[in-house]
């Protein structure tokens, strides 16, 4: 049975409520005719971290887009006066509306795994993307395992921990951080050197970069093979449509982004779940990128073909999307301070 059915391009569907339409081509799902057409509801919730506003009726929400307001709206309790009392601007539309089984949103998300289906592994509930004054610093990550200790299973409970990993970290410290990978992978080849533009990119490399694949985190650590130090970390989406989908289980990160702002980036943070963002949606946020994007092609072998088709890769924030044609994002590459005289490097690209 469905959790919740989240519509988030309103322009595509007729709504109506009580047999009056409060959505459509001619109808707009302002404030005013939410308002008109469902009544009075509780005061509604805001989420900074979201700057979206909500407001909750039983089994169904709304929730309007607060980037252009200056100021966290506030209301004044007044049951008379219905959503009039709520102080948003006249003529805020829906930016997405959600229709669950239930009294509450937060209710409907999806039940926590059963201890037995643990078997020994360690699963991220979600993922903090660290950032200094320059880009990304490293990953928090929030972990979820069974616990260990006497007794049957039956008696075992959760354990919930936080692990932090940075860049310049360690072989060693990941794993005594994180645990043993699932697998290690060792680049045989980098086919992205063409791309280079240092003058030693045809010296064949003695010793090869390799790769922590943490697939119940959705987590990739790529480490340096001279130093083995962390240069890269890779988190996955897994979405429906792309090579690895199934592999990897979700990594639910947030990433603290530097918002722009007509032509200049703003300097304050904002918390973001880029994971169920689409690159229109990120580029709103982030600005165009200024270089064209690197098409990456994946396959097992020269003569087999990706049904999935080619993705895309963009650079913004020392940050590298890997976009999928249906404009969803597939995977987001954070690298490291970037070397002295030396510029984006396109061999740190996805995979």
């Amino acid at each position: 049975m469905f959790q919740v059915i989240e519509v988030y391009d309103l322009t595509k569907v007729k709504l109506k409520y009580c047999g009056v339409h409060f959505n459509s081509q001619a109808i707009a799902p302002t404030i005013e005719q939410i308002d008109q057409s469902f009544g009075a509801t509780h005061p509604g919730v805001y989420n900074s971290a979201e700057q979206l506003f909500h407001l909750n009726f039983r089994g169904l929400s709304f929730s309007f887009q607060l980037d252009s307001w200056t100021e966290t709206p506030k209301y004044e309790p007044n049951f008379a006066h219905g959503l009039a009392s709520l102080q948003i601007p006249h003529g805020a539309t829906v930016k997405r509306m959600y229709i669950y089984n239930g009294n509450s949103l937060q209710d409907t998300k999806a039940p926590l795994m059963p201890l037995s289906c643990f078997l020994g592994n360690v699963y991220a509930e979600n993922v903090d993307v660290l950032r200094d004054g320059t880009g990304p610093s490293g990953l928090r990550l929030r972990l979820l395992t069974a616990g260990c200790g006497p007794g049957v299973l039956a008696d075992a409970k959760m354990r919930v921990f936080e692990r932090c990993v940075y860049f310049g970290d360690s072989c060693q410290d990941v794993l005594s951080t994180l645990g043993s990978p699932h697998k290690v992978f060792y680049k045989s080849e980098d086919k992205m050197k063409i791309h280079s533009p240092s003058p030693h990119k045809q010296v064949p490399s003695k010793c090869n970069d390799y790769f922590f694949n943490y697939f119940t985190l959705g987590v990739d650590i790529l480490f340096d093979a001279n130093t083995h130090k962390v240069k890269k970390f890779v988190l996955h989406t897994n979405y429906p449509g792309h090579y690895n989908f199934n592999i990897y289980h979700r990594c639910e990160f947030k990433i603290p982004l530097v918002i722009k702002r007509g032509d200049f980036p703003v300097t304050c943070f904002k918390k973001v779940y880029l994971v169920y963002l689409q690159w229109d949606s990120i580029q709103d946020l982030l600005g165009h990128p200024v270089e064209k994007p690197v098409v990456l092609h994946r396959s097992s072998s020269p003569n087999n073909t990706n049904p999935f088709g080619s993705t895309f890769c963009f650079g913004l924030q020392r940050m590298i999307f890997e976009v999928m044609q249906n404009n969803h994002i597939a995977s987001v590459t954070l690298y490291g301070p970037a070397r002295p005289s030396s510029q984006l490097r396109t061999s740190d690209l996805p995979q």
